[in-house]
């Protein structure tokens, strides 16, 4: 029996995500990419193929056939209703679409015809200016991924090869982030991230790397007492939960070679401190991971590009990692 194949969600219709799609088909051979089938609108990706002059064959399927189609085949989970949508003109009519490609990915991977959803970028703003109600595509993943009512606690992780990071807090104004950091907060945060390294990536013993918040870690509360008063007795009680956390270390020390080597994942206070790293290390081929659903799930590090859309210029190295990581962490699951 074929393995199962990764379900990629179509994202904005007016960003690049398209273009990406048939791009990482392209290279599927020199990427050596696993199969992974489209939920979106066969016409739509027909026209985008069209208007770069790509010669890319298109099949509709159903999910038992995608393994089997995809060597010589895009495979397309169709969507109802073409869309309209023009490359770099984002147009809340086509949100309706966006979201059931969500939908749709998240429903064939709980009925195990998929083996890992892989999200094409959003914008979340198209969305909003057509009702979503809810604060992004993450929280829109857990609410789906709800069962008896109770939403599980996603964190956002991004890997690399090279490097793995976790921003405690994350889409916070900086002034807010000491008063946000909670001992509670970087506990459950590192809690999930061990339990998913296990889980996801077959490592037996994860080793958590925590930074401090203020500089040199606080200087032993000269420079500031959250590190003293907050992030160390949150390691002391990961440790003895058996958690292999480590720190607080200063955050600019954390990042180097030979420090990276000392752990498997970092966990930074707050967004900058975890991103300004590993997009400079691995600015190309980064993956936003979503740890804590019950299923796996990954995606871009970028956005919709919406000023280069249409173009052919976008390249395809973080969606081609998102969809090997995926593939991976569905094996070690």
């Amino acid at each position: 029996m074929p393995a199962l194949p990764l379900a990629l969600t179509q994202g904005d219709p007016s960003g690049i995500g398209p273009e990406l799609t048939l791009r990482a088909w392209q290279e599927r051979h020199a990427r050596n990419l696993p199969a992974f089938a489209l939920i979106g609108s066969l016409d739509h990706l027909a026209r985008t193929a069209e208007r770069l002059g790509w010669d890319v064959p298109l099949l509709a399927c159903d999910w038992a056939e995608a393994t089997d189609i995809f060597p010589e085949s895009l495979p397309v989970i169709p969507l109802e209703g073409a869309t309209g949508a023009e490359p770099g003109r984002p147009d809340p009519a086509t949100a309706a679409g966006t979201i059931a490609s969500i939908d749709r990915a998240v429903a064939a991977v709980r009925r195990d015809e998929a083996s890992a959803v892989v999200t094409n970028p959003i914008a979340k703003s198209v969305l909003y200016q057509a009702g979503f109600r809810h604060p992004g595509h993450t929280e829109y993943l857990a609410y789906l991924a709800a069962d008896a009512g109770v939403e599980p606690r996603p964190v956002m992780m991004i890997w690399s090869e090279e490097l793995a990071v976790v921003p405690v807090t994350i889409h916070e104004p900086l002034r807010r982030v000491p008063n946000l950091l909670t001992k509670e907060l970087i506990v459950e945060t590192a809690r999930i991230v061990a339990r998913d390294l296990q889980k996801r990536f077959g490592i037996a013993a994860p080793r958590l790397a925590l930074s401090g918040l203020n500089p040199h870690a606080g200087e032993g509360g000269a420079m500031g007492e959250e590190d003293r008063m907050v992030i160390e007795p949150a390691i002391a009680a990961l440790q003895a939960e058996g958690i292999d956390a480590r720190g607080p270390y200063p955050a600019d020390t954390m990042f180097h070679a030979r420090a990276r080597a000392g752990y498997d994942v970092a966990l930074a206070m707050y967004h900058d401190q975890a991103l300004i790293p590993i997009k400079t290390i691995a600015f190309d081929d980064g993956v936003n991971v979503t740890l804590g659903l019950p299923f796996i799930r990954t995606s871009p590090d970028h956005g919709t590009a919406f000023d280069i859309a249409g173009k052919g210029i976008a390249r395809p190295d973080s969606l081609c990692a998102a969809l090997k990581l995926a593939a991976r962490m569905a094996a070690s699951s």
